[in-house]
């Protein structure tokens, strides 16, 4: 993803284009499922002094823009990708925390459709596989 494009959808979502925004982008289009720390090492080798807050502020601007999808596996920190929108879901190593995306084997989102929702509004659902890496299995 070019840095144009990067600024054109912050700007279309509605957000000013900053330098840290950018390198967040960057950093998670380079490290798909990385936690804020991951980002935070990404953004201070491109830009030098950011702090943690100003990181974990331009994550949730962009996850609430819609521009960065945010999973939080059972037990590990929350991690976030560019990968928005689509019908995926994530398989996780037991072992060391490795994760991966993995589309939806049967279409359009029937997985992703409660028998029953108890009233509820259902706004969004997760399915989470988990299982060892390649690198774990040996």
């Amino acid at each position: 993803m070019t840095t144009a494009t990067s600024e054109q959808q912050l700007r279309d979502n509605g957000l000013r284009v900053t330098a840290t925004r950018l390198a967040a982008l960057e950093a998670l289009a380079q490290h798909p499922h990385a936690d804020a720390d991951a980002v935070l090492t990404e953004v201070r080798a491109s830009l030098g002094t950011v702090s943690v807050q100003a990181v974990y502020d331009v994550l949730h601007a962009l996850t609430d823009a819609g521009l960065v999808r945010q999973i939080e596996p059972a037990g590990h920190p929350a991690r976030y990708e560019r990968r928005t929108g689509d019908n995926h879901h994530h398989v996780v190593c037991r072992s060391c925390g490795a994760i991966d995306d993995v589309d939806c084997a049967v279409g359009h989102a029937p997985c992703l459709i409660p028998s029953s929702t108890s009233g509820f509004t259902v706004e969004s659902a997760e399915v989470t596989f988990w299982g060892l890496c390649p690198d774990c299995q040996h």
